[in-house]
């Protein structure tokens, strides 16, 4: 699907294809409900179809689209606070697991799934605020300055938060290692051999 005119006119279309996984990602991080991120990436591209003249020539598309997302969020935020509170009855996420690539070890294929695992749950007991940082630096690639943009803060807040979400993600990660790991890992950073 594109958005704007593709017609030789001044300003190309955005392909929100390209832009819908990250999309939903983000989404999933915030939200922390595969029905309510999709919800926001749908509402996310009904507001961008509408808003497409608020595009500036030259802005980041990546950029305005997680704008979108985080405002409609933080939108839903307000209202569901002031709303009664709802008991969720159904609280397993149906995941989708990657089929396993045949050409790689098995072993090493499970050693990266646990490794990846184990980074997504630690990156869901950050704060939001980290959370959010942490996707849109680490997994969509935005720079400080779109960042700064998406979450309407100067460009070194940005990186002084997202200097405190690595720390406190680097401590989640170290601190779920069993006690075995972590005595290697740390006498393999003094030297000493266990």
């Amino acid at each position: 699907m594109r958005l704007g005119p593709t017609d030789g006119h001044s300003r190309q279309g955005v392909d929100l294809n390209e832009y819908l996984d990250g999309l939903y990602g983000y989404a999933m991080v915030l939200s922390r409900n595969t029905a309510e991120a999709e919800d926001l990436v749908q509402e996310t591209c009904l507001r961008a179809l509408r808003g497409m003249h608020g595009l500036r020539d030259g802005s980041s598309a990546k950029a305005w689209l997680f704008t979108i997302l985080r405002n409609i969020w933080l939108n839903q935020l307000r209202q569901w606070r002031a709303a009664p509170a709802m008991v969720e009855l159904d609280s397993d996420e149906n995941r989708a697991y990657e089929p396993a690539d045949a050409t790689q070890d098995p072993h090493v294929d499970y050693v990266a799934r646990v490794e990846r695992e184990q980074v997504r749950v630690a990156i869901q007991k950050l704060p939001v605020e980290y959370r959010e940082i942490i996707i849109l630096r680490e997994y969509e690639e935005l720079s400080y300055q779109q960042i700064a943009a998406v979450l309407d803060c100067p460009p070194g807040t940005v990186m002084s938060r997202l200097a405190r979400a690595r720390l406190k993600l680097r401590q989640l990660l170290t601190a779920g290692l069993s006690p075995a790991m972590h005595n290697q890992e740390a006498s393999e950073t003094d030297g000493t051999a266990a």
